[in-house]
């Protein structure tokens, strides 16, 4: 098993974790309002840049 020869500092010990961050998810709002991932066709409406890619039903209640 092994054993550290130093105790590592607070600071030393932060530095070493500076790149362990979760990242935030990157997030745009389409014309429709609703968030979507960048490139990418929005779930909700079917839009992509501006035009329609995905013809969506519409919910008959």
């Amino acid at each position: 098993m092994a054993v550290q020869q130093n105790k590592k500092s607070r600071s030393r010990k932060g530095m070493r974790r500076s790149h362990d961050k979760v990242a935030v998810p990157a997030v745009i709002y389409c014309s429709c309002g609703e968030p979507t991932a960048p490139h990418s066709v929005c779930p909700a409406c079917g839009m992509y840049k501006g035009r329609q890619v995905i013809e969506k039903k519409q919910a008959t209640e």
